[in-house]
């Protein structure tokens, strides 16, 4: 009988090995990072994670992790060729409890993603954003490739788990903006984005890096625009980590590595999208210009360190998503996902638009957030400096 895989199970934040001996493993797992779990609410402990995502990974036979391996090698895998797995919990987020899935075969190390919805919001997100990635991974490669998805019950629990298996950027990093430590007094306070890097250690970006930062995150967020239809991936938020980064010899490379939803975002979307066969090009200026104001709010939003207070980026982020944007549509053009004439003509159309035109419209955009949106206050005391810088960034190209 061939030898199956070993088991074993880890903390992001720990070395060693979790198993039933340690206090942690029946110990509540979080609900978010904000979030403890209340005993009357979803009693899952550490050891039901993690032997929940075991049951997934041995489910019929080991097919899940066989055909992951299979399809990132490009041959067939059998189980016994896998000589272990290793699991790392690494977050609780606020939909999803995701694994970093070790595999060890051949010599080689082989690096998944795992995400697990317990909670009914990541419930409700899952299987969608299983489909959604499924669809976007044909034409760009900054979002990861999934494979496998399915359910896990604990039974003495009466608790069901999703979860679906796909792509781990290996050497990527979540980022927030931070407080610089060395700060000289409260007025002079400045805020910097920090990288959390757990092999080497946190550091801050330069301004030239924090520059692409924001041209990375807007030009992949325009690639996947459909200009015609007018989807678009949205809601996004830096303060969900949505984005990582990796810097490798003074380059930056970034990803998405999630997508919870892919849809239009004007209000009569199915008839505009219907009527729209690609001829009425200012209807399709008009929808992009209404995409890439709302990516210019939302690109400044974050909270401190992930976890703290709602904050405005610097300024700078401004010039690198007017930056990314234009890069993206330029791919877009390239790729024939555009007409050519629609890039070519945005700037020219944008450049019609008054100071005053520009606040009215974000106005309008901001006007349809949710009166409740913890991020209101912030947008509403900046908005007039950001479209005034905007608006000088314009005028510059």
């Amino acid at each position: 009988m061939p030898t199956k895989p070993q088991f074993k199970y880890y903390l992001q934040s720990k070395k060693y090995v979790i198993d039933e001996k340690n206090d942690i493993w029946s110990l509540p797992i979080p609900l978010s990072r904000e979030k403890p779990q209340k005993a009357d609410e979803l009693p899952l402990t550490y050891g039901d994670y993690f032997y929940a995502v075991r049951s997934f990974l041995k489910k019929d036979e080991f097919k899940s992790i066989t055909f992951a391996i299979s399809q990132y090698l490009n041959q067939n895998i059998k189980p016994e060729e896998i000589q272990e797995i290793h699991i790392y919990l690494e977050k609780h987020g606020e939909f999803y409890h995701p694994a970093r899935i070790e595999t060890f075969i051949n010599g080689s190390r082989i690096f998944f993603v795992l995400n697990a919805a317990i909670s009914s919001a990541g419930k409700g997100f899952i299987k969608r954003e299983f489909e959604i990635l499924n669809k976007l991974n044909n034409e760009f490669s900054f979002i990861p490739k999934v494979y496998t998805q399915g359910k896990i019950c604990i039974k003495n629990k009466n608790v069901e788990i999703s979860m679906f298996l796909g792509e781990w950027f290996e050497g990527f990093n979540e980022f927030h903006i931070s407080q610089n430590k060395y700060k000289q007094a409260k007025k002079d306070s400045i805020i910097k984005i920090v990288v959390w890097d757990h092999e080497k250690g946190n550091f801050f970006l330069s301004d030239d890096e924090t520059l692409e930062l924001y041209s990375q995150a807007a030009m992949i967020l325009t690639c996947y625009y459909n200009a015609e239809t007018f989807e678009q991936i949205f809601p996004w938020h830096h303060a969900a980590g949505d984005f990582v980064i990796k810097l490798q010899k003074n380059n930056m490379e970034m990803k998405l590595i999630t997508i919870r939803q892919y849809a239009p975002m004007l209000k009569n979307k199915n008839e505009i999208a219907k009527n729209n066969t690609g001829s009425d090009i200012y209807l399709m200026l008009e929808a992009m210009l209404i995409f890439f104001l709302n990516l210019s709010i939302r690109n400044r939003l974050d909270r401190i360190d992930g976890v703290g207070e709602i904050v405005w980026s610097d300024n700078i982020a401004v010039e690198g998503t007017l930056k990314g944007f234009l890069k993206g549509l330029s791919k877009n053009s390239s790729n024939n996902l555009i007409p050519d004439t629609l890039a070519a003509n945005f700037i020219n159309y944008i450049s019609c638009f008054s100071k005053t035109d520009l606040l009215q419209l974000c106005n309008s955009i901001v006007n349809t957030y949710s009166p409740m949106a913890p991020e209101l206050s912030v947008i509403r005391q900046n908005l007039k400096n950001h479209v005034d810088l905007l608006y000088n960034s314009i005028k510059n190209l």
